[in-house]
């Protein structure tokens, strides 16, 4: 039986550790069909050793999505490798410690700039990187947290967030004649690398103890992989600028 991802080439950010969403995404796609290709930055010997994990070997590339020579020669990286893409992951967020955990009022600008760089500019200049190995067209799938509310703790990357989500939007406008689509999953908590590194991160996570309409499991990534292998795939050729929440459904309730 063939695969939802048969023949479709896919560079894939983000994968740090098995509990990564970006790892069960990249494990789903080789099950899948797809050829991947893992990008990591700063320890991609981390990432090496985690991709030994994954169904099928797989290249590990370094790369700094606010390095501009990075950038550049991703291109030529993936074309050696693949010949072109059909694919992009971006599952990418930093900000620095001083920008999280309640200090919102107190972050410099500089902590900021960090946060909405690599956060949210990052789609755009990555997606940009990728765009001329997309000659066919292609799906662009990045991840957010709700950005509709204020959480408690996440701070300076709610606003990020919410940049990233804009961006989206406009990267689908523009990158539609291109038959480019652009899409965002929104995840529950996952008790990941990154969401350890939130102070707080408990608190917030708590909130879907009480509010989930369904059952959700903080130690479960694979429902998001999910959403990112369904919109990698042809099963959404017209479905762009959105973004596909899986989390249990806290987003639809009020008080």
């Amino acid at each position: 039986m063939s695969g939802i991802l048969d023949g479709k080439r896919v560079l894939i950010t983000g994968v740090l550790l098995e509990s990564s969403i970006a790892f069960h995404a990249a494990k789903l796609a080789q099950e899948q069909g797809a050829e991947i290709i893992l990008t990591a930055f700063p320890r991609p010997t981390l990432t090496e050793r985690i991709a030994k994990k994954l169904p099928k070997p797989t290249k590990v590339v370094e790369l700094d999505v606010t390095d501009d020579e990075h950038l550049a020669r991703i291109e030529g990286i993936v074309r050696e490798e693949l010949g072109g893409l059909d694919g992009l992951v971006h599952s990418v967020g930093f900000a620095p410690p001083d920008a999280l955990g309640g200090n919102f009022l107190h972050t410099p600008f500089e902590s900021v700039a960090t946060a909405m760089h690599v956060s949210a500019f990052s789609l755009k200049s990555l997606t940009m990187a990728c765009l001329p190995l997309m000659q066919g067209g292609g799906s662009v799938v990045g991840m957010t947290f709700d950005a509709q509310f204020a959480w408690p703790q996440y701070d300076w990357m709610g606003p990020a967030k919410a940049a990233l989500e804009a961006t989206s939007r406009y990267l689908a406008r523009d990158l539609g004649k291109e038959n480019v689509r652009c899409n965002l999953v929104s995840a529950g908590p996952i008790g990941s690398m990154a969401a350890k590194s939130i102070p707080g991160f408990t608190d917030l996570a708590d909130v879907w103890n009480t509010r989930s309409p369904l059952e959700w499991d903080m130690a479960d990534p694979e429902p998001a992989g999910r959403g990112i292998v369904a919109l990698l795939s042809d099963w959404f050729p017209k479905t762009t600028g959105e973004i596909v929440h899986v989390d249990g459904g806290v987003h639809i309730m009020g008080a």
